[in-house]
């Protein structure tokens, strides 16, 4: 899949995953315990996700994470 041609559709927490839904039908999951930054935050801040034509954003949380580092693995914060 490329970043380039697919784009997100939803994103949402629940059952300590952020998943996000892509136009193309795939998903991209993992869980908020993968980023130190995330699993510090309150399920309604995990909820709270704005999503741009490069990735996803937790304003709460000052978190940034692109579709392409998250479809290589990298979750963030490593």
């Amino acid at each position: 899949m490329s970043i380039l041609t697919d784009s997100a559709r939803s994103a949402v927490y629940r059952d300590g995953q952020i998943i996000i839904a892509m136009e193309s039908g795939s998903e991209i999951r993992f869980p908020v315990t993968d980023n130190p930054r995330l699993a510090r935050g309150t399920p309604e801040q995990l909820n709270r996700i704005e999503i741009s034509p490069y990735g996803v954003h937790w304003p709460d949380l000052d978190e940034d994470l692109s579709f392409r580092g998250l479809l290589t693995g990298d979750h963030g914060q490593q």
